[in-house]
């Protein structure tokens, strides 16, 4: 029977190892008794190995094996033990442990204290605060939020006129899309003043440093630590990088972990050093573009995004939770979905669809059927009228993705960045309901699983000529098929 052999990077240092393969074993594979079985955990010269095979969901037969063994980057070998095993249950069986190493490396981010610098700037310590929320997101990437907020004025700014200033009511929805348009066009000087670092061709570097908890303390920091012990920690160590001219070793760590009661051990302190401006050049080229300027927020939420009304003017930010989470090759993956959004004048076409609605409800609906702002029926238009312009905003998404597989030329490697990084949502996607809510939710970006599945099939994605009309029928095809 054929094996199939592949790698999962991650930031588990190596002490955590065992740790993690008990955590698959314990907490994602043996509650589920109806779809694994045959269990087997063992050392081997010091590497914990686990093994288990999937079991046929209607007949409870042993379909395939798996072995992983527990180094770094995590080493997976998949082996067929009956003949005709789908396709689609292999990539699940791929995906359950990606998951799984995911759901364990969110856990340890709770033990985990995080640093970034660029050189010859002032440090930032990245902000301490809960999850940044959703809305933040969708803002920065499609800069939908501006549009649904508009929508929104201009309700607000209909109802004052025609009340306050009714003989000059026809001028408002004018000035509104001018407005717009301004903020459009100036998008990317609004971004780049939310960022902590510009960074440049002579300081194109992000430090980050790592340290996780040993594992015979077994509170994590938020226990240990509150959140202004924390604050002062990474103040402490940042003055130590900038004394040591952008270096820090464990010794010298050590003596401020001390002061607040934490033992430094130097298997579980890490550091990389990425040239993100290098990353950057490189996927323009590839586009045949300009280089953007570049910005960098110190934030540990995993995210990119681009601004701007066009290449010559774009923006493009990267968060060193990206960073920290993904490879090089990853980031550069995502970099290239960013272009795909400047390359397709995503914001100016967003722009254009509201504005066209704005003036449709203006000067057509309203004259026609004013009963229809007076009453419930104007919430379930505006309700449906969001649902489409979020559903057409997939189409840019899924544009995106393919025009980064085109010029990158690594769609799998985009595949594995978003399983990594959405790894939460690919787990709830796994129930049909779930798929069919984030279809018509109002989010612009397609699910997870169409994404991944979709880059996964591209088997020649420069022969994609029209990338816009293929999306659309992918989109539209991913959606039918749900329900």
């Amino acid at each position: 029977m054929s094996v199939v052999s592949y790698n999962i990077t991650t930031e588990v240092p190596s002490s955590y190892m065992q740790t993690l393969i008990d955590f698959i074993y314990v907490q994602y594979l043996f509650p589920q008794d109806k779809k694994f079985s045959r269990f087997s955990r063992k050392i081997v010269k010091g590497t914990p190995f686990l093994s288990y095979v999937v079991l046929d969901e209607q007949n409870q037969q042993p379909i395939l094996e798996i072995e992983i063994k527990g180094t770094n980057p995590i080493e997976i070998n998949l082996r067929q033990i009956a003949e005709n095993v789908s396709s689609k249950t292999i990539e699940l069986s791929k995906q359950d442990i990606v998951i799984a190493v995911q759901v364990f490396e969110e856990k340890i981010r709770k033990r985990t204290l995080y640093f970034a610098w660029r050189d010859g700037e002032k440090i930032i310590p990245e902000k301490l605060r809960k999850k940044e929320k959703s809305f933040k997101r969708l803002f920065l990437e499609t800069q939908i939020l501006f549009f649904v907020v508009f929508i929104t004025l201009g309700m607000f700014v209909f109802f004052v006129i025609s009340a306050v200033y009714p003989d000059v009511l026809w001028i408002a929805p004018v000035v509104l899309i001018l407005v717009q348009f301004i903020f459009v066009f100036y998008s990317s000087r609004f971004i780049s003043r939310t960022a902590d670092w510009t960074i440049t061709e002579k300081n194109p570097y992000i430090h980050i440093l790592k340290y996780h908890l040993p594992l015979d303390q077994g509170k994590n920091f938020n226990q240990i630590l509150s959140q202004d012990q924390k604050l002062q920690i990474k103040k402490e160590i940042y003055a130590e990088i900038l004394n040591r001219k952008g270096e820090i070793d464990c010794a010298s760590a050590n003596e401020i972990f001390l002061k607040h009661n934490i033992s430094c051990s130097p298997e579980n302190l890490s550091s990389k050093k990425i040239n993100v401006y290098d990353l950057v050049k490189n996927v323009a080229s590839r586009f045949g573009f300009p280089i953007p300027k570049i910005v960098v927020s110190n934030t540990m939420v995993p995210n990119a995004a681009t601004s701007g009304p066009s290449p010559s003017r774009g923006l493009v930010l990267i968060t060193t939770g990206l960073l920290v989470q993904l490879e090089e090759q990853e980031v550069l993956s995502v970099i290239g979905h960013e272009f795909g959004h400047l390359k397709g004048r995503d914001p100016l076409i967003l722009y254009g669809l509201t504005s066209a609605e704005f003036l449709f409800r203006f000067y057509v609906l309203f004259p026609l059927f004013p009963f229809i702002f007076s009453s419930f029926l104007f919430f379930v238009y505006f309700w449906v009228v969001m649902g489409v312009i979020f559903f057409i905003a997939k189409f840019f998404e899924a544009r995106a993705d393919l025009a980064s597989a085109q010029e990158i030329g690594n769609p799998q490697v985009l595949a594995g960045a978003l399983e990594k990084i959405g790894f939460q949502k690919l787990l709830y996607e796994r129930a049909s309901s779930f798929r069919i809510q984030e279809w018509l939710g109002l989010d612009p970006h397609p699910p997870i699983y169409f994404r991944v599945k979709r880059l996964k099939e591209l088997k020649s994605p420069k022969k994609v000529k029209h990338r816009l009309i293929q999306s659309i029928k992918d989109v539209v095809k991913g959606f039918v098929d749900t329900l």
